[in-house]
């Protein structure tokens, strides 16, 4: 069974950083480390009364990114293939950055999007991530 737990959420000031994490199992049908190296995988937020939003997605294959404009320069997303577990490095967080974050997964062939959550079959339950002025 597919899994995807993140955490790392919390509360902070304006300016401040978070790194999130997220930790996904249960790729059935693989070994565990050879389906972990085939996965696009993404962060997502939703803010209350707002449509979900893509902020980065990374295929493990490569590493390579996808970053949503409104997060570049400020977030970071990465792999740690040995670990299974994403990564998002938020710096320079604003009070607008505040929302529900959520990691998503899909296995190869997928695309890393962030303009649509529609590729992305596995999502995880979620860290709240706060930002005050």
């Amino acid at each position: 069974q597919v899994q995807l737990v993140e955490s790392g959420g919390g509360s902070v000031q304006t300016g401040g950083s978070l790194r999130l994490a997220c930790a996904a199992s249960g790729f059935t049908g693989f070994t565990y480390g050879f389906t972990y190296s085939r996965l696009c995988m993404a962060w997502f937020r939703q803010a209350p009364g707002k449509e979900r939003e893509g902020v980065a997605a990374l295929w493990t294959g490569t590493g390579t990114t996808n970053h949503a404009d409104s997060v570049k320069g400020r977030f970071t997303i990465s792999s740690d293939n040995a670990k299974n577990t994403l990564y998002l490095q938020m710096n320079s967080l604003k009070p607008e950055d505040t929302a529900m974050y959520y990691c998503a997964a899909q296995n190869d062939p997928c695309t890393i999007a962030v303009t649509t959550s529609s590729g992305y079959k596995y999502w995880g339950q979620g860290t709240q991530v706060t930002v005050s002025s």
